[in-house]
């Protein structure tokens, strides 16, 4: 008998390793600074969402961030609690919104306010404990963020501008880049993703006619 729940696990093991691999692919944009950089290791987490469901979602951004924390990790992990508690909010809600509303038109929904929630979010979290971290953990001081800020863009004078014009824009460009990524790519790698349950469905429908 087909054991559901290991395929589910090598499904979410494997968007995992894609995501984590997707790390490593940053671009530096000049209206950030340079810590800030886009990547689109949050789109394998939102396929595995929409197709597995949004706690998948979440378990994807967690295995890629524990592995990306042992292997390659540049901020003694509070980048990576960065990137998993932000990437979390985004998936949760998307996957959560898709899941009651199976259509397009609800995947769309879900997706911005999942942008929305994400970037409201990660200005909390970075004000209140992420850049406090950076400086306290690894020694970057918050008046050199916020001085490479404001070289940037000249409306940065602290902390509360800093977030407002490089931490919110930065999380709603990023998610909706990711959020383009997904409506364009989900359509044809959820057969893929659901492969094993349409052939189930298909044996049991048919062990349910040879019945009659």
């Amino acid at each position: 008998m087909r054991d559901d729940k290991l395929v589910r696990l090598i499904k979410i093991s494997l968007l995992s390793v894609m995501a984590f691999l997707l790390m490593y692919i940053e671009l530096p944009l000049p209206i950030f600074p340079e810590f800030l950089k886009i990547d689109i290791s949050d789109l394998p987490a939102l396929l595995g969402a929409f197709a597995l469901g949004p706690i998948a979602g979440v378990l994807i951004e967690l295995f890629k961030n524990i592995l990306h924390g042992l292997l390659a990790t540049k901020t003694a992990f509070v980048g990576e609690l960065a990137n998993f508690l932000v990437g979390s909010v985004l998936v949760l809600v998307s996957g959560y919104i898709y899941k009651a509303r199976k259509s397009k038109g609800g995947a769309i929904v879900g997706l911005l306010t999942g942008v929305v929630c994400m970037s409201a979010f990660a200005a909390l979290l970075n004000y209140f404990l992420i850049l406090p971290l950076y400086e306290s953990v690894l020694g970057f001081p918050i008046t050199a963020v916020i001085g490479m800020g404001s070289k940037i863009n000249p409306n940065i004078k602290d902390l509360n501008s800093f977030i407002l014009w490089m931490i919110v824009p930065f999380n709603l460009l990023k998610g909706v880049v990711i959020s383009a990524m997904t409506l364009a790519l989900y359509k044809s790698v959820s057969p893929i993703l659901h492969k094993e349950n349409i052939e189930q469905k298909y044996k049991d429908s048919q062990q349910a006619t040879n019945r009659k």
